[in-house]
C-alpha cells in the first residue's frame, strides 16, 4: 500500500510543482527505506521481488514500443539507426574502458556492465519528455533510442558475459550459438504474438472489453516464455511484439495505448519506490567513493556526448539537436534490475569485484535521473528545441466565429491552429493568417501529420454535438478534461450529455455554435476591455451586460482563461476581457476614444 501510494503521490506532487517525477519517486523510496527504515520491499516480497520487477519492466517496455510507428521517423530514420547501432557500440566500448580504468573493475566485469549501461529506457525518458515538451524530432529520437536500446543493452551484457565465461574456460563455443538462436527465437516469438493479436483484433475475434486484458496477458506470456529459453531475452520479445502491433494500423490501438499508459505510470511509480527503498546504507555510502564519482562524471561528460557526435556524423541533425541528445541519457529500471542479476552470476563465477556493480549502477541511475531530469527542459529552451514556451489553442471546426476567435487569440501572441475536414471552410482562416490543417482530427493519419505538442487547450466547435463530445473524449487522456472545451448543446436535452462525456461548456449553455454564427453574421465583433482600478470587473458587467458575450480573460501575467460553465473568473486591474459584442455606433466609438485620452490613470476600454 505504502509503495503504491508514495509512487502515485510523487507523480502528483511532481505534476503540481513541475518537477521531475522520477527524482521525487527515488527520494521517497530512499526516505522510507534506508534512511528511516519504514519498509524493506526486498525482505517483504521475498522471492517474489525479482519476478514482480521483471514482469513490470516487460509491461513498461511493451507500452513504450507500442508507440514506435515507423511513420513518425520516416523523415529522419538515418540518425536514429546510427544512434542505436554505431552510437550504442561506441558507448559500450567507451563505457567499458571507463569502468575498467576509472572505476577499477576487471576487463571482464567492465565489458559486461558497459553493455548494460548503454540503456536509457522508457521508464525514465518518457516521463521526462512528457514534462519537457520538446519539439517532435529530438523527442522522437530520444524516445526511439530509449525503447530500442533497452533490450539490446541487456543482450549486449549477456553476450559479454558469455564471452567472459568462454575466455576463462567455463563455457564452450556452442554457448555463443545458443545465445544468437535464443535472440532470434525471442524476436520471432514477439513478432508472431503481435501479428496474431493484431489480426484477431482486426477480424473482430476479440470483443472490445477483452482487448486490453488479452494483450496484457499475452505480453506477460511472451516475456516469460522467452526468458525461460534464455535469461534477459524476454525484453527483446515484448519490444518486437509492441513494434509489430504499432505498425499494423489497428483501429483500437489508441484504446490499448491509453490502458497500457495508465498501467505503466502505476508500475513505474511503484517500481522506483521499491528499488530505492530496498537499498542499504552501505550501498549509499559506497556511492561516494571517488572512483564511482569519477566514473559517473566520465559517463555524463565524455562517453555519452562522444557516442552521439561520432555516430551522427553525416546526418542532418543540427548542432543543437546533437548537443541535446548527447546530454540526455538517463538510466532507469532495466539498468538497476539487470545489473543485480549480473552481479550475482559474476560473483558466482569468481569475479569478486562484481560486488561494486550495485553501487556503481545506482550511482549512475540516480545521478542521471536527477541531472537530466532537472536540466532537460532548461537545456531544451536554451537550444531552441522546446515546442512552445507559451502553450497554444486548437480550434476544431472552421466557422466565421472560430476565425474571429482565433485571430484575437493570435493578437495576444498565442499559437492557434484551426482544424476542419473541409479545405473550403478554412479559407477565411487562411486569409487572416491563421495556421490551419485540413483533415479529420480523429484520424490516425493526423497524429503523424500534425504536431499537437505545442497546444495545451482544445476548443471543439463543430455543428454536431455528438461529434464534439466524441472528440473531447478521445483527447481526455492526452490533454486532460480541464483543458477541453466544447460549445453548448444545440439539439436535444443538454442533460443527455453527461459531464463525463463532454468537455467544459464554452461561454455558457445559451451559446451554441449556431447562435454564435448568427451573431457573427449580424456583425458582432471582438472587443478587448482592459480593467483598471477605476473600471473594475463589476463595472464591465454593468456597462457591457446587454448584447455582449464574454469569451476569455487575458491575465496580466500572460495566461488565458475561457469563460465556461462552472468556471468562475475574477479578473483584476491590468487584466483584459475579450468579449463578442455588437458593433458600437461610430459616435459611441468616438466618445470612447475621447474619454480614453482624458483618462489620467490608463485606458478603461481598448478596442
Amino acid at each position: 500500500m505504502l509503495i503504491i501510494f508514495l509512487g502515485v503521490l510523487s507523480q502528483w506532487v511532481a505534476w503540481r510543482l513541475q518537477l521531475p517525477a522520477i527524482v521525487l519517486m527515488s527520494i521517497a523510496g530512499l526516505l522510507v527505506g534506508p534512511v528511516f527504515g519504514v519498509i524493506d520491499p526486498a525482505k517483504s516480497f521475498g522471492e517474489l521481488f525479482d519476478p514482480f520487477v521483471s514482469l513490470a519492466v516487460a509491461i513498461i517496455l511493451f507500452e513504450g514500443s507500442l508507440n514506435l510507428n515507423f511513420k513518425e521517423i520516416r523523415t529522419f530514420n538515418k540518425p536514429i539507426l546510427r544512434i542505436v547501432t554505431i552510437g550504442a557500440f561506441i558507448a559500450w566500448i567507451a563505457g567499458s574502458l571507463a569502468a575498467h580504468y576509472i572505476a577499477g573493475l576487471s576487463l571482464g566485469v567492465a565489458f559486461v556492465i558497459g553493455g548494460l549501461f548503454i540503456v536509457t529506457g522508457p521508464t525514465v525518458i518518457l516521463p521526462m519528455l512528457r514534462q519537457a515538451k520538446l519539439k517532435s524530432r529530438p523527442a522522437a529520437i530520444l524516445k526511439w533510442e530509449g525503447i530500442i536500446v533497452d533490450p539490446f543493452g541487456a543482450l549486449l551484457a549477456l553476450f559479454a558475459f558469455q564471452f567472459v565465461l568462454f575466455a576463462i574456460g567455463a563455457e564452450t563455443a556452442g554457448a555463443f550459438g545458443l545465445f544468437f538462436l535464443a535472440s532470434l527465437f525471442a524476436v520471432a516469438l514477439g513478432a508472431g504474438a503481435g501479428a496474431l493479436m493484431g489480426m484477431m483484433f482486426e477480424k473482430g475475434q476479440v470483443p472490445e472489453f477483452l482487448k486490453a486484458p488479452m494483450v496484457f496477458g499475452v505480453v506477460l506470456l511472451t516475456f516469460v516464455v522467452s526468458d525461460i529459453v534464455m535469461h534477459e531475452t524476454g525484453l527483446l520479445a515484448v519490444t518486437a511484439m509492441g513494434m509489430i502491433m504499432a505498425n499494423m494500423n489497428i483501429a483500437s490501438i489508441n484504446d490499448m495505448r491509453h490502458f497500457k499508459e495508465n498501467i505503466s505510470v502505476l508500475l513505474i511509480s511503484s517500481i522506483f519506490v521499491m528499488l530505492t527503498a530496498s537499498l542499504t546504507i552501505e550501498v549509499l555510502v559506497s556511492i561516494f567513493n571517488w572512483q564511482v564519482v569519477a566514473f559517473v562524471l566520465a559517463m555524463l561528460f565524455v562517453v555519452r556526448p562522444l557516442s552521439i557526435w561520432l555516430s551522427t556524423i553525416g546526418t542532418d541533425l543540427t548542432i543543437q539537436e546533437k548537443t541535446l541528445v548527447g546530454w540526455i541519457a538517463p538510466r532507469g529500471i532495466v539498468a538497476l534490475t539487470v545489473s543485480g542479476y549480473f552481479a550475482g552470476v559474476l560473483l558466482d563465477a569468481g569475479f569478486q569485484d562484481a560486488e561494486l556493480l550495485t553501487a556503481l549502477t545506482f550511482a549512475l541511475v540516480f545521478s542521471t535521473v536527477i541531472v537530466h531530469g532537472f536540466t532537460i527542459g532548461w537545456v531544451g529552451k536554451k537550444l531552441g528545441l522546446v515546442a512552445a514556451v507559451d502553450p497554444g489553442v486548437i480550434i476544431i471546426g472552421a466557422s466565421r466565429f472560430a476565425t474571429l476567435l482565433g485571430k484575437v487569440l493570435s493578437d495576444f501572441e498565442k499559437s492557434v491552429l484551426i482544424i476542419d475536414s473541409s479545405w473550403g471552410r478554412l479559407q477565411e482562416a487562411r486569409h487572416v493568417g491563421l495556421k490551419t490543417y485540413t483533415g479529420e482530427i480523429l484520424s490516425e493519419h493526423t497524429d503523424y501529420e500534425v504536431d499537437l505538442t505545442p497546444y495545451e487547450t482544445m476548443l471543439v466547435a463543430t455543428e454536431t454535438d455528438a461529434y464534439n463530445a466524441l472528440v473531447v473524449n478521445n483527447f481526455v487522456p492526452e490533454m486532460g478534461r480541464a483543458n477541453l472545451y466544447q460549445t453548448a448543446i444545440q439539439e436535444g436535452d443538454p442533460n443527455d450529455f453527461h459531464s463525463s462525456l463532454s468537455g467544459r461548456t464554452l461561454f455558457g449553455e445559451d451559446w451554441s455554435i449556431y447562435e454564435l454564427e448568427m451573431k457573427a453574421a449580424e456583425g458582432y465583433t471582438m472587443r478587448k476591455t482592459q480593467l483598471t482600478e477605476q473600471f473594475t470587473y463589476e463595472d464591465f458587467k454593468v456597462k457591457w451586460a446587454d448584447d455582449t458575450i464574454p469569451l476569455f480573460v487575458h491575465f496580466a501575467q500572460g495566461k488565458i482563461e475561457f469563460f465556461a460553465q462552472n468556471n468562475k473568473l475574477e479578473p483584476k486591474a491590468g487584466d483584459t476581457i475579450v468579449s463578442f459584442t455588437a458593433a458600437a455606433p461610430e459616435s459611441d466609438r468616438t466618445k470612447e476614444r475621447i474619454e480614453n485620452k482624458r483618462s489620467k490613470n490608463g485606458t478603461q476600454t481598448k478596442e
